[in-house]
């Protein structure tokens, strides 16, 4: 019952940072240190993956790359942020899936292996109790074959006497 509801929790979760992440975006290029940060952030996210796609091309990498205009790298550093958030928090929701599913597996292995050594400790008990009868068994066979070969002496003495006693 939990699961499915978490998974909803999480699902609602990620719905929710889109517009977040949408209004970080629009707020971004209003307040004037914000935005020179974000202006260098775009800026050097340009010239890299200017630089990665010229080497995978294999073009010149040697070459001046022109700066994004300021109106372009607000947009994409708000674009970078606001998809940075929504992937934060959907990264945030996937290792807190693992946590929680590796508690949960390191809780059902734990059982098994109390259930483990439940079975170890009773096939201890039942191995003892085999070996006591087994002793036992032993005992009472040698006891039977003593008692045995008096009874067989016994009775016959015994009816020899009640033989005589009739006869006498």
């Amino acid at each position: 019952m939990i699961l499915p509801v978490f998974k909803l929790g999480t699902l609602a979760l990620k719905s929710f940072c889109k517009p977040i992440g949408n209004r970080i975006k629009k707020e971004a290029g209003y307040h004037p240190r914000f935005r020179t940060f974000i202006i260098n952030i775009a800026q050097a996210n340009h010239r890299l993956t200017t630089k990665l796609q010229r080497r995978i091309y294999g073009h010149a990498t040697d070459v001046a790359i022109r700066p994004l205009n300021e109106d372009k790298a607000v947009q994409a550093a708000a674009d970078l942020l606001g998809e940075l958030f929504v992937f934060s928090v959907a990264g945030a929701a996937v290792i807190f899936e693992v946590q929680r599913s590796s508690r949960s597996e390191a809780r059902k292995e734990e059982v098994r292996r109390q259930e483990l050594e439940a079975m170890k400790q009773r096939d201890e008990e039942l191995s003892r109790e085999i070996e006591f009868l087994k002793n036992r068994i032993d005992e009472l066979e040698r006891q039977t074959k003593t008692r045995g070969l008096n009874s067989i002496f016994s009775i016959g003495h015994a009816e020899s006497t009640k033989d005589k006693v009739k006869a006498g």
